[in-house]
């Protein structure tokens, strides 16, 4: 959170909650025990929980003002210093409910930037992250100067709250350029990277899936990687890449990458294209399910909404449940083998299952050493426009109304292109 716990003991907060038309009270109080967990990885001692129930959020206090006094009393008895909301908030909002409350009013996001904060390791990951921040915290700062308003008037006060919040906006502006540039040269020197790793021509896989799903404890059981893997929201931030031997001796470079969560900002994912750009650009993605967790289901919608706002969709993909040895019902596995085929059952802590996986990587990957050549009708560009998002383009060239693409495709999408456009 924006202040750390102190010598004397954790933060103490109130968790505020809204159900409204479109959220159930069953995804709420879900969603209410995850920002618990977030509070909680952000070093935050939960004192209490308040849910409203209102046909949709107000526009000044988003729960109502009777529920904001009520929450203010709360916090108060409890010795609660924070009140932290489970979604983003508008800058007026949060101005009004800071009044209301006389303490400090976070929102999920604020939480979740707060944890990226303190978890970056390296520069890429420092500046992605505060980019986040100033992106987040630009719409905002008039609410952080309203204390201006309460100044004597007289000689030499006149008028510094508009000139300071201006200066301070144009030096968050310039600041948000500089970190963009600085993004921009460092996604250059990895593009450089990547080019060298093709070169060898080895497939690419990376793994993807819902925070503390288990995707470092997968590396660092199939790599040898030695990658933290604790069990907190967040662990991974900085990308990881450690390569593996298949059997058939084909080698493959593996990455992990941070874990997604429910609302996630959007404002993190803007940030981390530079990081998660490893993600839609690799041939084979290794979705991680915690399959012990009740709402496993929820959590792969949400990592296949943010694929998607990656323009990952439809990549190649292996469903691996894991956590498998930790199912009080064993026929829960199968039932979603069943539901989603060419999926895999493992656990990263006893390494059971992994042989599967291992044969399903290699199955996935087998298209990929062989390289194809296609004519594509340019009346069809979003065909050709799936070959690039999904594909490696090798070489392409135009001849009359066609496009003569030499790929590797996945085998889903090579099945689809009719007769025609196989060119020899």
């Amino acid at each position: 959170m924006t202040q750390t716990a102190t010598a004397a003991g954790r933060e103490r907060i109130i968790l505020v909650g809204l159900e409204h038309d479109g959220v159930s009270r069953w995804d709420l109080e879900d969603s209410m025990e995850e920002l618990a967990q977030l509070a909680d990885t952000a070093g935050a001692e939960v004192a209490g929980r308040v849910v409203q129930r209102l046909d949709r959020p107000t526009a000044p206090f988003y729960i109502g003002r009777g529920k904001a006094e009520e929450v203010a009393r709360d916090s108060k008895s409890k010795g609660a210093a924070s009140v932290v909301f489970d979604d983003e908030l508008s800058p007026a909002q949060s101005r009004n409910l800071e009044e209301a409350m006389h303490c400090k009013v976070i929102d999920r996001t604020q939480l979740i930037l707060d944890i990226f904060a303190s978890r970056a390791r390296t520069r890429e990951g420092r500046l992605q992250i505060e980019l986040a921040q100033l992106q987040y915290l630009l719409p905002r700062l008039t609410r952080m100067w309203t204390h201006l308003s309460r100044q004597t008037g007289g000689i030499g006060t006149r008028g510094p709250g508009e000139t300071q919040l201006e200066v301070d906006r144009r030096r968050v502006q310039d600041r948000i350029a500089r970190l963009e540039r600085d993004l921009a040269e460092v996604r250059k020197n990895r593009g450089v990277q990547r080019e060298g790793r093709m070169r060898h021509n080895w497939p690419c896989a990376s793994l993807v899936g819902y925070t503390n799903a288990g995707k470092s404890s997968l590396l660092n059981r199939l790599t040898g990687a030695g990658v933290p893997a604790d069990d907190r929201l967040f662990e991974t931030l900085d990308p990881t890449t450690r390569h593996i031997v298949l059997p058939n001796h084909q080698k493959v470079l593996l990455t992990d990458t941070v874990g997604f969560i429910r609302k996630l900002p959007h404002t993190l994912i803007e940030s981390f294209k530079s990081t998660l750009e490893e993600v839609s650009l690799a041939n084979l993605l290794l979705h991680v399910v915690d399959l012990s967790h009740p709402r496993h289901l929820e959590h792969i919608a949400a990592v296949d909404a943010a694929l998607s706002e990656l323009g990952a969709q439809g990549k190649q993909t292996i469903m691996v449940f894991n956590k498998c040895d930790a199912l009080a019902d064993p026929g829960l596995a199968e039932s979603q083998l069943a539901r989603f085929p060419g999926s895999v059952a493992v656990s990263a802590r006893t390494g059971a299952g992994f042989g599967q996986l291992i044969e399903e990587i290699q199955v996935r990957l087998a298209a990929w050493r062989m390289r194809g050549r296609y004519r594509i009708p340019l009346s069809e560009p979003a065909l050709l426009a799936e070959i690039h998002r999904v594909g490696h383009v090798l070489d392409i060239a135009y001849e009359n109304d066609f496009a003569l693409v030499t790929a590797h495709i996945p085998p889903e999408l090579a099945g689809r292109l009719s007769p025609h456009e196989a060119a020899p």
